[in-house]
C-alpha cells in the first residue's frame, strides 16, 4: 500500500488525548520536526527527567560554564534516549548538526551547541531533550484517525516561556480545548 502523506504537520504540537494514558505520552505535547512519507518525528516538549542542563555538562566534559545552568532536561521521547537534541530559536547561527523546522525553530543534536549554550553564547531560547519521538511510515496518520492526538500550529512561546506543566492545556487551548473536560475514552463520531 502507497501512503502519500498529503498534510504535514512539521511546526505543529501533537497533544495526546486522554485516552493516552500510560506511558511517555500521557499528557505530552510533541513538538513536530519532520513529517512526510517515510514517517515522522518530533520532541515530547513536557516531560522533565530528573536531569539538569549542569549536569549534562558535567557528564559530557563540558567546562567552566558562566553561571549555573539549572534548566531541566526533558524526556524527549522513546527513541533513541542517550542522545540529546536541542530545540532552539535563532536560526541564523549554524551548528554541526542541524535541521531548520521552521523560519524560527532549529532542532540540533551536535555537542557544539551545548558548548555554545555553557559559555552564554547559544541561542536565546532552548530546550534540551533526551531522545525523540518517531512514527513509522503511515504511523501518526493511523493515530491521529483514531483520535489519540489534537494538532495545532507551534507557538513558540508555549514551547519556551511557558512553564513545563502548563504546555499541554495551554497547546490545547489555542484550539478553544479544555482537557480536562475531554472524555479518556477513544471513540469516533
Amino acid at each position: 500500500m502507497n501512503t502519500k502523506t498529503t498534510t504535514t504537520f512539521v511546526d505543529h504540537f501533537l497533544i495526546a488525548m486522554p485516552g493516552l494514558c500510560t506511558g511517555i505520552f500521557a499528557d505530552s505535547v510533541t513538538y513536530i520536526c519532520e513529517h512526510g512519507d517515510q514517517g515522522a518525528m518530533g520532541i515530547v516538549i513536557n516531560h522533565p527527567l530528573d536531569l539538569s542542563l549542569e549536569d549534562i555538562f558535567e557528564q559530557l566534559n563540558i567546562s567552566n560554564p558562566s553561571h549555573p545552568h539549572h534548566e531541566p532536561i526533558l524526556a524527549g521521547g522513546p527513541v533513541s534516549t542517550e542522545r540529546g537534541f536541542v530545540l532552539h530559536n535563532d536560526t541564523s547561527k549554524h551548528w554541526d548538526s542541524s535541521l531548520q523546522v521552521s523560519d524560527t525553530l532549529c532542532l540540533t543534536s551536535s555537542q557544539d551547541i551545548l558548548a555554545a549554550i555553557a559559555r552564554n553564547e547559544g541561542p536565546s531560547q532552548s530546550l534540551v531533550a533526551l531522545g525523540y519521538a518517531g512514527w513509522t511510515a503511515g504511523q501518526l496518520e493511523n493515530e491521529l484517525a483514531n483520535n489519540a492526538w489534537l494538532t495545532a500550529p507551534a507557538n513558540g512561546d508555549i514551547i519556551f516561556n511557558t512553564p513545563i506543566e502548563l504546555r499541554a492545556q495551554t497547546a490545547a487551548s489555542t484550539l478553544g480545548i479544555d482537557l480536562a473536560l475531554i472524555s479518556t475514552d477513544i471513540g469516533h463520531a
